[in-house]
C-alpha cells in the first residue's frame, strides 16, 4: 500500500548574529556559519550602529551572503540586538552566534541534537564542560563568570555551569515568547531567570572556546558584571 502521510518537516535553524565594529571578523564568521554542518540555515545580522565599516561590508560583499540584516539605529548594545533578531526568526530552532571567532559553528549539530531528539527546548554551549580546546586567557574573567554562574544558580535553582556562555539555542516559540528588557550583557541573566521561571527542558553541552583579548576587540567589562549580578536579583525576585 501507497504511504500518503506527509514526510515529516525537515529542521531548520535561524542563526542571530549580533554585531558591533567587527569589520575585522565579519567575513570569516560569516564564512564559518555558511560552512557548517548543518542544511536549512537562516543568517540573520543586526548591525548595532558599527561606525567602523561592518555597515557597509554588510551591504556590499556579504549582502549576498546573509538572509536578513536589520540596521539599528543608534548603538542600543547586544541585548536589543538579539532582540530583534530574534522577531525575524522563523527557523524551528534560533541560535545566538557572536561575530567575534570566539565561538565555532562547526559546533552547531551538537548543539541543536538535543533539541532534535525532543530532549531540551534550550540549550546551553558550556566552556566550562567538555573536552574541547579552551584559549587560556584571563583568569579573574573565570572566577567572575564563576561567581555570576553560581549566584544565578542560587537564585533559579538550577545547576548551569556557564550562564554567561555566548551559545544559547532555544525552540523558537520559546525564545520569541520572552519580553527582552536587559539592552547589553544583562541579556544573559535575564533569559536564564525568564527561561528558568517557563520550566523548560534545559541542556548544556560541552564547547571549546577562543577568547579574545581586549586589545582583539574584546567588548565586555567588570561594570557589565555588576550589571549582571543586579540583574539576577531583578529578573529572579522583582519582575517576570
Amino acid at each position: 500500500m501507497e504511504n500518503n502521510l506527509p514526510s515529516p518537516q525537515v529542521p531548520t535553524l535561524s542563526i542571530v548574529v549580533p554585531v558591533y565594529n567587527e569589520v575585522n571578523t565579519l567575513r570569516e564568521i560569516i564564512a564559518r556559519i555558511q560552512a557548517s554542518p548543518v542544511e536549512n540555515k537562516e543568517i540573520i545580522v543586526v548591525d548595532d550602529c558599527s561606525t567602523d565599516g561592518t555597515r557597509e561590508l554588510l551591504k556590499s560583499e556579504l549582502s549576498a551572503e546573509v538572509d536578513k540584516v536589520i540596521y539599528q539605529d543608534q548603538n542600543y548594545g547586544k541585548g536589543f540586538a538579539l532582540k530583534a533578531g530574534f522577531k525575524e526568526a522563523t527557523a524551528d530552532i534560533v541560535i545566538i552566534q557572536d561575530a567575534d571567532l570566539e565561538y565555532d559553528p562547526n559546533q552547531y549539530p551538537q548543539l541543536i541534537s538535543p533539541i532534535l531528539d525532543n530532549k531540551a527546548d534550550v540549550v546551553y554551549g558550556s566552556r566550562f564542560m567538555g573536552g574541547g580546546p579552551h584559549r587560556v586567557v584571563y583568569f579573574w574573567h573565570y572566577v567572575g563568570n564563576r561567581m555570576l554562574t553560581l549566584f544565578s544558580n542560587m537564585m533559579t535553582n538550577i545547576n548551569l555551569t556557564d550562564m554567561e556562555t555566548g551559545y544559547k539555542v532555544f525552540r523558537r516559540e520559546i525564545i520569541q515568547s520572552i519580553d527582552i528588557k536587559e539592552a547589553r550583557f544583562g541579556f544573559e541573566p535575564e533569559i536564564t531567570a525568564k527561561i528558568a521561571k517557563k520550566r523548560v527542558r534545559i541542556y548544556e553541552m560541552g564547547i571549546s572556546y577562543y577568547g579574545r583579548t581586549y586589545e582583539e576587540g574584546k567588548k565586555i567589562g567588570w561594570k557589565d558584571g555588576v550589571r549582571a549580578f543586579w540583574c539576577i536579583i531583578k529578573y529572579n525576585i522583582f519582575i517576570n
